[in-house]
């Protein structure tokens, strides 16, 4: 049977040698803490991005694609409520890309950028001897906000679970055109004291996997509280879209029941914030349904090992 994605990253941790005073946070968080001094310290992030996978060139512009790469690693920086400094991009271009297509790649990245002051400063170029796909990874770097970085492993038993805008539908176009909340993470993590949070890259299920294994807890969701989208109450199958689809990018995060209600009542942002469910002492993932009935949650989401799981 082959691996998970969780499942090998929590190998590589386990394995892992590093000095907790000098890399506080590692292997198996949004970001890691790199500390460079007494009082500085660096986060940094890594994706990498394919066509066929993360993007399709057959309908994706270059422009559309440098700008997603970057806003995944940007949405990154949001999960841990860290301020984006700068990035250093690599390509691997397949035959017929070059000097125009790189021009529109760029014209895409510094966009994203450009919009959360992350300055691009270098990379590699290089390319493919036969037909392989474009691919692209961006490794990025942030700062301290003023709050200390969020983490996936500080929820507690009682936590109210809220996320940020809708969920589902990625598909239709908005897995290339959506905007990293980093705005929005750093002004929740200065109102109120959060407790853990990730971005919801992979669907909300598996992301609510994670902060859950993460910090030793279960979970239960309220299924008539999930804010989904125009786009996947299109779909045939809309909770599932809001389940399962990911790369929403929004902001999944945890805080006491006291905390979350005093961020519902104030959070003034254009984008709203919505509350979930409850961190429980289960161990497990559940989920409330219209009927009053409670069933086990399945972490179906994307899996970068596996491929798409679907029910």
């Amino acid at each position: 049977m082959s691996v998970s994605e969780d499942e090998i990253t929590a190998w590589f941790a386990g394995k892992s040698k590093l000095a907790a005073a000098d890399f506080p946070i590692g292997i198996g968080d949004d970001m890691a803490q790199i500390q460079l001094g007494d009082d500085t310290c660096v986060f940094i992030t890594t994706d990498m991005l394919l066509d066929g996978v993360h993007f399709d060139l057959q309908q994706a512009t270059l422009e559309q694609v440098g700008y997603k790469a970057m806003a995944v690693s940007l949405s990154d920086c949001a999960a841990m409520a860290t301020v984006p400094v700068a990035a250093v991009v690599s390509v691997a271009l397949p035959e017929g890309f070059g000097e125009e297509e790189l021009k529109q790649l760029h014209s895409g990245i510094t966009i994203a950028g450009e919009k959360f002051g992350c300055a691009l400063v270098g990379g590699d170029i290089t390319r493919w001897g036969d037909k392989s796909p474009f691919a692209i990874s961006v490794a990025m770097f942030s700062r301290k906000a003023g709050n200390e970085p969020i983490k996936r492993s500080g929820a507690r038993v009682g936590d109210g679970i809220c996320v940020t805008g809708s969920l589902g539908g990625a598909g239709g176009g908005k897995h290339l055109e959506f905007e990293p909340r980093v705005k929005e993470a750093i002004k929740i993590a200065q109102m109120v004291r959060v407790n853990a949070m990730i971005d919801i890259s992979d669907g909300l299920s598996s992301d609510l996997n994670r902060i859950c294994r993460a910090s030793g807890v279960g979970a239960i969701i309220d299924v008539e509280r999930i804010p989904i989208s125009d786009e996947a109450k299109r779909s045939e199958e809309p909770l599932n879209s809001a389940l399962n689809d990911g790369e929403d990018f929004e902001l999944l995060f945890t805080l006491c029941e006291k905390e979350c209600q005093r961020l519902l009542k104030k959070w003034d942002g254009p984008v709203p914030i919505t509350q979930i469910g409850t961190i429980t002492e289960t161990k497990k993932m559940q989920i409330k349904m219209p009927d009053g009935r409670i069933s086990d949650l399945e972490a179906r989401g994307y899996d970068h090992l596996k491929g798409r799981c679907e029910l």
